[in-house]
């Protein structure tokens, strides 16, 4: 088991930045994936960047070159760095780690943090 939260949501204008945090409550030994996820009113969850144990990342298309991924297996914290943040950004933003593969695969999620985009 492990429970996350995350931290850093908040209200800021379009072209502005915000960083958002995800503090695991144990080491992240296990965890081969860390990402963050967002949902907007009426709309499904959807991806928006992932980091591998190994540091690899992916971004969902409308955030490549905007926001950055990072890990700190220290910390046992990821980060996502957010900036030139448009109206579109606004959503409750989840943080997720999976565990295991096939039978033995777990993903948990953090409690979600709002961060809104004034236009």
């Amino acid at each position: 088991q492990v429970q996350l939260v995350e931290s850093g949501g908040g209200l800021v204008q379009a072209g502005g930045s915000l960083r958002l945090s995800c503090a695991a409550s144990r080491t992240l030994f296990g965890i081969h994936t860390m990402g963050w996820y967002r949902q907007a009113p009426g709309k499904q969850r959807e991806l928006v960047a992932t980091i591998t144990s190994s540091g690899v990342t992916d971004y969902y298309d409308s955030v490549k070159g905007r926001f950055t991924i990072s890990i700190d297996n220290t910390k046992k914290t990821v980060s996502l760095q957010m900036n030139s943040l448009k109206s579109e950004d606004t959503a409750v933003y989840f943080c997720a780690a999976d565990s295991g593969r096939g039978t033995t695969y777990r993903r948990y999620w953090g409690q979600g943090t709002q961060v809104t985009v004034a236009s």
